[in-house]
């Protein structure tokens, strides 16, 4: 079958397939939905409230039937209809129902109330009120799978291999095959790996010149060198960079403040990201530096490594204080616990805010003696210049201040006697020293946004009330993993890094190599990777797991070796087209028998198509760019990221919520997109751009058709796909056409879905 694709493939309709509640779903309910109902609603809506004869209207919250089945007035809600039900109505005080009696809640309460409501109402409860337990067994909870240490597991022998087996990844995947019957697919033509690796490590096509080296090398280790090759790139860093930058929820405002705050140099944090991962950075510094770098002292002197990763933190949540000011601080506590342990050890520590986590081992004081490492900590700005640029920046500005000083007063002085003409000389004189000393001014020091200081610890919130404290929490690391420092008031952010990134932490190399392999894989080996506990997936290969955990560890933490052993596996190089024979025992390929065909990122598919184009920025670093900006060629690494009002574009191909850690992508498919391949000016852009480049004097079509195939995809046109491009090109032109026909032609390959998907 022809690879061609025109854009009524674009056209076709998604397919939404029904499914059961996800980790996501159930756990925005106990993080989100159950903490509001506890504290607001069970006073008088409760099977205790019931019991002391309090219940009020009929109505029952706190079980699942009884929200569905609701009081008096009818029911309370009605899952996937924000219109019906009484719930909603109470909260916004429509009508005569206000709901809470006392004051309405925020707005930011409300919206996730009518967002789970919007989204089925997930609900884990159950039918009749949960009876409360003597508290969490931390010696069974560390039974758990994730909470038990990484073992090296033997590798498997395979005795009748279907693929060569080209080291222990390969092993692994292929013992699950054995044992379910399953044949992998071939593997992947030389031209489709070559895209798929490009795509994968550095996040642009092959060039024609690669693709012709790289098919003319027919030694035994040609692909291994396109991979060191591609990891030496400095473009690898600002593929990989853009992962983690999801992880750590990087934007450059705040969404929640009244008057929107910019952090202009945000995008240092985002530079040191790209840095600290082509570098191949120890992932245990990664760490270190992003929690704790302003207190490491094997951080060195260079400012930029030391402060630089304080971005992952020093550009969270920033609320708005003058009104609930200790609800915003507990909103900000918040997010850095939930950024942190999700991020880092993939567990849901954020669900024990309110109550003890009801799934996993976490206490609610282990929230809170999380919290209280960065309660009373600072968001601020740290200069990374060398001390004495930043002695003689602040010796400047010191003057002009002193001299400003003067000007206000020989300025009050001369208003006060407007006939004095030797004050007003004065102020003459001084308004021209004013204006030497900001004229001589050095330039802006650059800064990074940071946290600083140490938290002091902090009470528990009762019901995750501020206004009602509990016992103090001391502050320390969740009891469930091991720590080497004991929690008190001298556990500090420096203690909290290291805990971390110990070796003995059982989550830490787990939960980023189960990252990396999605962000390879399309999906993890944990299909959750950030919920390692009882409401996330276990794993489906867990001593491959476990031996590269163990392994990644032994070498350095190095991602870039953990690269290497994905990629040069067997398992990574198959055919993505499927086996029939496969789909009646594994048909969500969770074992691997296949590569997932995925489409790009927007990133990827952007940068893409200015490349194929010959518009590309390639230059690193350096200051946002507005995605709005006509002219902008840079790649969308370096794009701006507004929490306050996301860039429509990223928003339309699923580009996450950066108020929130993401630990991958949704992939929609819905009409606005086909209509910016179709009619965007940026889309006829690159189509006139890519005509132009194969548009060379003297060259026949079939040449140019040709070019044009191999730069979009890699690869020559089939005949039927020359025959089927020289067809349409000779077509005469339409009165009301606004491209030539060659243009419109490179906009259908540029819109066509081999270059939008990865094989």
């Amino acid at each position: 079958m022809s690879r061609f694709c025109l854009l009524l493939v674009l056209l076709a309709p998604s397919i939404a397939l029904a499914s059961g509640p996800d980790a996501a779903q159930l756990e925005f309910f106990e993080s989100k939905i159950r903490p509001v109902l506890i504290e607001h609603c069970y006073k008088c809506h409760s099977a205790a409230a019931a019991q002391a004869k309090k219940l009020k209207g009929g109505l029952l919250l706190d079980t699942r039937a009884g929200l569905r089945r609701g009081g008096d007035t009818g029911p309370a809600i009605v899952p996937g209809k924000t219109s019906e039900g009484t719930l909603l109505k109470s909260l916004h005080h429509a009508g005569d129902l206000h709901m809470p009696p006392k004051g309405k809640l925020p707005d930011a309460v409300i919206r996730n109330m009518e967002r789970w409501i919007a989204d089925g109402a997930v609900d884990p409860r159950g039918d009749t009120a949960a009876k409360s337990t003597a508290g969490i067994d931390l010696v069974q909870g560390r039974q758990f799978w994730s909470f038990q240490p990484a073992m090296t597991p033997a590798v498997p022998t395979i005795a009748h291999p279907q693929i060569v087996i080209r080291n222990p990844v390969d092993a692994f995947i292929h013992a699950r095959w054995d044992e379910k019957g399953l044949k992998p697919a071939r593997a992947a033509d030389r031209v489709t790996l070559l895209r798929r690796v490009h795509l994968d490590l550095i996040g642009l096509p092959p060039t024609p010149e690669e693709a012709d080296a790289y098919l003319a090398d027919q030694s035994a280790d040609a692909f291994a060198r396109v991979v060191d090759r591609l990891l030496a790139s400095p473009h690898h860093g600002e593929k990989w960079a853009r992962h983690w930058l999801d992880v750590a929820r990087y934007a450059e405002d705040q969404a929640h403040t009244f008057g929107v705050t910019q952090k202009s140099q945000a995008w240092r944090y985002r530079d040191w990201v790209v840095a600290a991962l082509n570098a191949d950075m120890p992932y245990d510094r990664f760490v270190r530096l992003q929690i704790a770098g302003d207190m490491m002292p094997e951080a060195g002197d260079d400012p930029f490594l030391k402060y630089g990763g304080l971005g992952f933190n020093g550009l969270g949540a920033d609320y708005y204080k003058n009104t609930a000011r200790e609800q915003a601080i507990a909103e900000e506590l918040d997010d850095r616990v939930d950024t942190l342990s999700r991020g880092f050890l993939g567990i849901t520590v954020a669900c024990a805010r309110c109550h003890d986590h009801k799934f996993d081992p976490i206490p609610q004081q282990d929230y809170y003696s999380l919290a209280g490492i960065y309660m009373g900590t600072n968001l601020s700005e740290v200069p990374i210049a060398p001390p004495a640029t930043v002695k003689v920046f602040n010796d400047a500005r010191k003057k002009v201040q002193e001299a400003e000083e003067r000007q206000k007063k020989a300025q009050n002085e001369a208003k006060a006697k407007a006939d004095d003409k030797g004050l007003a000389a004065r102020l003459k004189e001084v308004t021209a020293e004013v204006a030497a000393l900001q004229k001589a001014m050095p330039p802006a020091l650059p800064m990074v946004h940071v946290v600083s200081g140490n938290g002091p610890g902090m009470k528990l919130y009762i019901r995750g009330n501020p206004a009602t404290k509990g016992d103090e929490a001391p502050k320390g690391f969740p009891r469930v993993l091991p720590c080497g420092v004991p929690a008190g008031a001298k556990f500090s952010r420096l203690d909290l890094a290291n805990a971390i990134a110990s070796p003995a932490n059982p989550l830490t190399a787990r939960v980023i190599v189960n990252r990396v392999w999605a962000w390879h894989f399309g999906k993890g080996i944990v299909s959750t990777p950030d919920n390692f506990g009882a409401l996330g997936d276990r794993p489906t290969h867990p001593e491959l797991l476990d031996w590269l955990a163990v392994h990644f560890v032994k070498n350095g933490w190095s991602l870039k070796w953990l690269h290497r052993q994905m990629v040069l596996s067997s398992v990574y190089q198959l055919d993505s087209r499927p086996v029939a024979a496969n789909d009646s025992i594994d048909p969500g390929n969770s074992l691997l028998w296949r590569a997932n065909r995925r489409r790009l990122d927007i990133e990827l598919w952007r940068d893409s198509l200015l490349s194929v184009s010959a518009k590309l920025d390639r230059s690193l670093g350096g200051p946002a760019f507005s995605l709005r900006e006509p002219e902008a060629k840079r790649r969308t690494v370096y794009a701006r990221i507004s929490r306050h009002e996301l860039d429509g574009l990223l928003r339309l191909f699923d580009f996450p919520d950066a108020n929130v850690t993401a630990a991958r992508r949704s992939v929609t498919t819905v009409p606005q997109q086909q209509l910016f391949v179709l009619n965007s000016e940026f889309m006829a852009a690159q189509a006139k751009a890519f005509a132009a480049r194969v548009n060379k004097p003297g060259t026949a079509d079939t040449e140019r058709v040709t070019a044009m195939y191999r730069l979009a995809f890699t690869r020559p046109p089939g005949s039927a796909e020359l025959e089927l491009a020289l067809g349409f090109l000779h077509l005469p032109p339409r009165p009301d056409d606004k491209l030539s026909r060659w243009e419109q032609y490179a906009q259908v390959l540029l819109a066509s879905n081999e270059l939008m998907f990865m094989d």
